[in-house]
């Protein structure tokens, strides 16, 4: 996925979830944060950070965080991406799709995608965006995410009424060695991810290549439970 106008500024404090305030350009910018995790170990004071122009003229912030830099690497904290990369992506995962449809609508939960095949079956994916990174190796969650949960437990429903089921781990950098669960934050969800792993659900993990204006996929990483 490619982004349009595409700046570099230097961070300064995030009041809320939402908002930023950055430095661009020598003056002090309130720009729209595009993720609402917490991110403590990436936004930090001084960080080098990327912003995307908006397109629209009568919004309150001109601007877009969707990047910043941990020390040399660059990680991706727009949660929009995640799906766009996936859509782009999906028939080189599953060469037997012949249909991906967008928020699909299955048991109490709307799943990220399902990939229909020429006989039929269903192909049910949940994506995920990590961006917590330790000494190389990727985690998720940062944060914890009950929502997270049902949809691993929704995913292990799907693959018990015969379906194929996948949870997609877009890890937004480059250089991660491996993926696991985040079981110190959200041990319920590592818990889960494990269950639904035993229960037939693919459980994968693609790092990106990643640049200030562009994200894509590049190759699988080991998953570890």
């Amino acid at each position: 996925m490619q982004y349009g106008e595409v700046r570099q500024g230097r961070f300064l404090t995030r009041p809320n979830r939402f908002i930023a305030h950055v430095e661009l350009d020598g003056c002090e910018t309130v720009c729209h944060v595009k993720n609402t995790g917490r991110c403590r170990e990436l936004l930090i004071e001084g960080a080098v950070v990327y912003l995307e122009k908006g397109t629209n003229p009568n919004r309150k912030t001109a601007w877009d965080l969707i990047a910043v830099e941990k020390g040399d690497m660059l990680i991706n904290m727009d949660s929009q991406a995640p799906n766009k990369v996936f859509a782009e992506f999906a028939c080189t995962y599953d060469p037997l799709a012949v249909e991906v449809r967008g928020e699909y609508s299955f048991g109490n939960s709307r799943l990220d995608f399902c990939l229909t095949h020429c006989d039929g079956r269903l192909h049910l994916v949940e994506v995920k965006g990590v961006t917590l990174e330790r000494e190389g190796h990727a985690f998720f969650p940062d944060a914890p995410t009950e929502r997270g949960v049902r949809h691993l437990r929704e995913l292990t429903e799907a693959v018990g009424q015969g379906h194929l089921a996948t949870v997609f781990f877009v890890v937004k950098m480059g250089q991660a060695t491996d993926f696991a669960p985040n079981d110190e934050t959200h041990p319920a969800f590592g818990a889960a991810l494990r269950e639904a792993a035993a229960a037939g659900v693919r459980v994968v993990a693609y790092c990106c290549r990643v640049s200030p204006n562009r994200l894509e996929i590049d190759r699988e990483i080991p998953v570890i439970l």
